[in-house]
């Protein structure tokens, strides 16, 4: 019993370390659009992630299920086998996350926790199977295997899926707002602003309902029954607001988009990723707790019963939120990691740290290839007009580079939008997507859609 409690306050001990280096590696997720498009001071940045945060603790109870049953099946472990797996998996998960936090690398912590799980599963169930003379047969029962490919599966597809959804949406916002965005954003700021934050509105509070320990069944029914209302008068509401806020106090509608682009892409990634950094030692504690109460000896109690439904106690979640934002403002490594990310998807020229290979330039080729042959079907005067859309004002030109953020406020909303909307929506469906390849593939998708907007521009005007 003492060397099992031992064994408990040691994965505590490392789930509150993996939560630092985890944050420090995954900050740059909902940090790098606010950052880079230098929307309000560092300090105001990192308050509304900070509170974004706290309340997307909240949301991921849910997602501790990933960790108790989503890779292997726990009928075939006992509580010995099953804790000297979890341990492997929270000392290697800290390691790794470490190493590219030092070099400035952002990495996929739902990645690595899915294929440390598989592995540290995969190597005690070959024995187990061994041991008990199951053979090679028992392989996909040992291993969840159906699970384990639909989350692998789920993660490596959100990263076209994350690609193609930021370049298209980013193609057509340039098209409406271009990049005089002044005279175009009183026009239509006020919709497009209504429309996001209804949009964030859904995805993170009407989808995310079920996981939250803060909304109880009553609740999230009423909210479900009266799903389109909430978006109907929120759409209405949040257009009409941003209207006479950009009327009375000559505010920007997409600092406030990009705000709360920032707080709900912090919630969502609290709601998807906490369980990467404590769901290993929860699971932990669940089955020290069903074990305990067996008196039964370690190697013959079975941890079928992690199966069940159990939710996460709420001062757990609570706790970690607090661990996180404190790393958020504390730890110099996590800016390390914005800088990479944010360099990389910039819209204007400069030092590049990585160079182009034969992908990026092979990307660029088709993007070039697609413009010529759209010239062939649309009309001259159409591209004519679309292409002068991308044409940059004299004001952004005669900005100073050190003035000058490294994208503009529209990118930055798409950013923050479709980043937030595919975690959200991942998260209700509890699938553990990784959040580092949907941002990152999103800034690189509306990067690339700057591309497309350029060989437009080249195609019609040599």
């Amino acid at each position: 019993m003492n060397l099992y409690l031992i064994l408990i306050c040691v994965l505590f001990s490392l789930a509150i370390i993996d939560l630092i280096v985890g944050v420090s590696n995954d900050a740059v997720n909902f940090l790098n659009s606010a950052i880079g498009s230098k929307v309000a001071s560092f300090r105001t940045i990192l308050i509304v992630a900070s509170l974004g945060i706290l309340l997307g603790a909240s949301f991921s109870s849910g997602m501790m299920e990933v960790a108790r049953k989503g890779i292997f099946n726990p009928a075939f472990f006992t509580f010995d086998k099953i804790m000297i797996v979890f341990l492997a998996v929270m000392l290697t998960d800290i390691i790794l996350l470490d190493f590219y936090n030092t070099l400035g690398l952002p990495t996929s912590t739902t990645v690595s926790l899915v294929f440390e799980l598989l592995g540290g599963a995969l190597v005690t169930g070959l024995l187990i199977a061994y041991d008990s003379g199951y053979g090679f047969e028992k392989w996909d029962e040992i291993i969840n295997y159906s699970s384990a490919v639909t989350i692998v599966a789920g993660i490596f597809l959100s990263v076209f899926i994350s690609f193609i959804v930021g370049a298209i949406i980013q193609h057509i916002s340039r098209i409406v707002f271009t990049f005089d965005l002044n005279n175009n954003l009183r026009k239509y700021g006020a919709v497009f602003s209504g429309l996001a934050i209804t949009t964030i509105i859904y995805f993170l509070l009407i989808k995310g309902a079920n996981g939250s320990t803060l909304i109880n069944d009553q609740q999230t029914q009423w909210i479900m029954d009266h799903t389109w209302v909430i978006v109907v008068i929120s759409l209405v509401f949040w257009s009409i607001v941003i209207q006479v806020l950009m009327w009375w106090k000559k505010i920007n509608p997409l600092k406030v988009v990009v705000l709360l682009g920032t707080f709900s892409l912090a919630m969502a990634f609290a709601g998807n990723d906490l369980v990467n950094f404590i769901g290993v030692s929860v699971a932990g504690l669940i089955s020290f707790q069903t074990w305990a109460a067996s008196n039964l000896p370690a190697g013959d109690f079975n941890m079928a019963g992690l199966a069940q439904k159990v939710a996460t106690p709420s001062w757990i979640l609570f706790f970690s939120g607090v661990i996180m934002v404190i790393t958020l403002w504390t730890n110099a490594k996590s800016r390390k990691v914005s800088e990479t990310e944010v360099s990389l998807s910039r819209q204007d020229e400069g030092d590049e740290r990585f160079k182009a290979n034969f992908v990026s330039r092979g990307l660029v080729g088709v993007a070039i290839g697609v413009g010529k042959l759209a010239e062939t079907f649309v009309p001259k005067s159409w591209s004519e007009s679309l292409s002068r859309r991308f044409t940059k004002s004299a004001d952004d030109a005669t900005t100073s580079d050190k003035d000058k953020p490294s994208f503009d406020l529209i990118r930055a909303s798409v950013n923050l939008l479709v980043s937030s909307i595919l975690i959200a929506y991942a998260t209700s469906k509890k699938l553990p997507l990784s959040t580092t390849f949907v941002t990152f593939m999103v800034a690189m998708g509306t990067s690339f859609a700057l591309v497309l907007g350029y060989t437009l521009l080249m195609n019609c005007f040599p």
